[in-house]
């Protein structure tokens, strides 16, 4: 048997470690504002997700569905020019300061039509004039943000600034004279026949565009009036005026 060394006996005098100490579980409250910590979590998550779906996604939707509607449009306009055609829209707008293109113009303003990220005119609560009348007020809706945000840049419009407006047969050329950055969203004379609000006095041939404001807000509305300045007709090649050249 071997020797016993002096090691061997200061570790037989030394004294048993102590026992790890328990841990004690999570106390009712330390549990609850963990749980509470993770829905906070969670609800960020689908705001997110909500936000993107509301901002991004649904644009993406409402352009390829503008797109399909317009070209439905072009298509039967694709003879030249002829006799005004309602199928599935009644022409295009066009203003260069917003700086998205055309915008296919159907009638009515509910959200179900305007969500397909086209421009309506107001049917109700006042009826719209149309282009060719002879007098009267186009009044136009569109979202500004969302299901293709077409008006998302109407602030960019300024006094001089053309709108223009396709048919299938002419141009109608306006001119901006007037902008209401905000009013109640219940204020339908910015719409009357002889917009007031806009400073007009007399018949004319006015423009109204409206929409919502501030951004992604439906508390109040925007609106940007033109009166008519002049009409071309379309040609074979529907070559544009030269606002938007």
């Amino acid at each position: 048997m071997a020797a016993t060394t002096e090691d061997d006996e200061k570790q037989a005098e030394a004294p048993a470690p102590a026992p790890a100490p328990r841990r004690r579980g999570r106390g009712p409250l330390a549990l609850a504002v963990s749980v509470f910590g993770e829905l906070l979590i969670t609800a960020g998550l689908v705001l997110g997700l909500f936000v993107v779906y509301s901002l991004w996604w649904t644009n993406v939707v409402a352009d390829r569905e503008a797109h399909k509607q317009s070209d439905k449009v072009r298509d039967r306009w694709a003879g030249g020019p002829g006799s005004v055609d309602t199928r599935g829209g009644i022409g295009f707008l066009h203003v260069p300061a917003m700086g998205n293109g055309e915008i296919l113009v159907k009638p009515g303003t509910d959200s179900k039509l305007l969500n397909d990220g086209v421009a309506g005119y107001y049917k109700k609560p006042i009826k719209s004039a149309m282009p060719e009348d002879k007098e009267g007020n186009f009044a136009l809706a569109a979202h500004r943000d969302g299901h293709g945000a077409r008006f998302h840049k109407i602030d960019k419009i300024e006094k001089g600034d053309a709108i223009v407006y396709e048919s299938r047969d002419k141009w109608y050329v306006y001119k901006v004279y007037a902008t209401l950055p905000s009013t109640s969203k219940y204020n339908v004379k910015v719409l009357d026949p002889i917009p007031k609000e806009s400073g007009a006095k007399k018949p004319g041939r006015y423009i109204t565009l409206t929409t919502c404001t501030p951004v992604f807000t439906s508390n109040y509305r925007y609106v940007v009036w033109g009166e008519l300045e002049r009409i071309e007709k379309v040609d074979n090649k529907r070559t544009p005026p030269p606002e938007l050249k």
